[in-house]
Formats: structure tokens, C-alpha cells, sequence
């Protein structure tokens, strides 16, 4: 990652772009994994979703983020933003761009009040070091396929720690 990477909003970028970096950065099949099936067919929140773009104008990153919800056994609803992909084109990871992508979309839903309560799949050694993402309260969530329950991770205030169905909010 150079100096001249620059951050944009995500909807500057033409989405066949954003499916060719996710298509390069992901293995295939990646439209059957359990995270696609929370956030199912609703859009993303756009004000969370950036791309990183080099002095060319190449996509080199992006991040998205979509509205989920936690419905819980007892009959209520937690509204939660759910992060990911992350994606950084396979010749620029392990630069920093994922963690700047993130930090800067973390920042955005902080000025946004979006904050309170985020979850992702992924890696608990990065998100928790660099991110406060944790298991903690996700013990008991349901998802609508399998999920390494460690990779489940929540941050903010308002995560729910309570059984429930995890799909997207709608």
C-alpha cells in the first residue's frame, strides 16, 4: 500500500469490479458460505462501504457492511451491522489495507452511531487484537448454516448475549 492509496465510498465503484476483486481475494464457492446467507438479498449500508483505490484509480480493497438482526427466543429484535467481506486483492495483503479499510469504516459508524452493536465472521486473533471483536456473547446465536462458533464475533454495547436466529434485517 502506497502513500496515494485513497479511501472512497464503495458506490464510486463499478460493482463488477468489487465482484472480481471478492472473486480473486475469496475462494470459489463463496456465495454459499453461511455469512452470504445472514445478510441474504438486503443491501448493504452504503455510508459503511469504502473501497481502496491506487493512484490509477485500480480497486485494490473493500469492505461492506449490511443491516442484520438478532430476532432471540423470547420474541425480541437487535438490530446489528454486520462487517465483511473484507477483501484486498491477493498481490497487496499483508500491507495494512484490511486494517486500514476497517479502521476507517469503524470510524465512519462511530460518527454515524452505528457502532453499538457489529458482528462478523473471521479470524478472532486479528479482529479481537486489532478490532475488540470477541465470542463472548455469540455462544448462543443461531445462523442459517455452519459456523466455526470461535469466528463468531460481536463488538459494541448493545450485542445481545442471548439465544436467537441471526438473518438480515429487512
Amino acid at each position: 500500500m502506497t502513500e496515494t492509496t485513497a479511501l472512497v465510498p464503495l458506490d464510486r465503484v463499478d460493482p463488477a469490479a468489487v465482484e472480481a476483486l471478492l472473486d480473486r481475494a475469496f475462494p470459489p464457492g463463496r456465495q454459499a458460505r453461511t455469512a452470504y446467507k445472514v445478510r441474504g438479498t438486503v443491501a448493504a449500508i452504503a455510508s459503511l462501504c469504502f473501497a481502496a483505490l491506487d493512484e490509477d484509480g485500480a480497486l485494490l480493497g473493500s469492505i461492506q457492511c449490511w443491516p442484520v438482526a438478532l430476532a432471540d427466543d423470547a420474541g425480541g429484535v437487535h438490530p446489528m451491522v454486520m462487517v465483511g467481506p473484507v477483501a484486498v486483492a491477493p498481490d497487496h495483503q499483508r500491507d495494512g489495507l484490511g486494517r486500514r479499510l476497517l479502521a476507517h469504516m469503524l470510524a465512519a459508524a462511530v460518527e454515524q452511531g452505528l457502532d453499538r452493536a457489529m458482528m462478523l465472521i473471521g479470524d478472532p486473533e486479528y479482529y479481537g487484537r486489532f478490532f475488540g471483536f470477541t465470542a463472548d456473547r455469540t455462544a448462543d446465536w443461531r445462523l442459517p448454516g455452519p459456523v466455526e462458533r470461535h469466528r463468531l464475533l460481536a463488538r459494541g454495547p448493545d450485542v445481545p448475549a442471548c439465544p436467537g436466529m441471526l438473518s438480515a434485517a429487512g
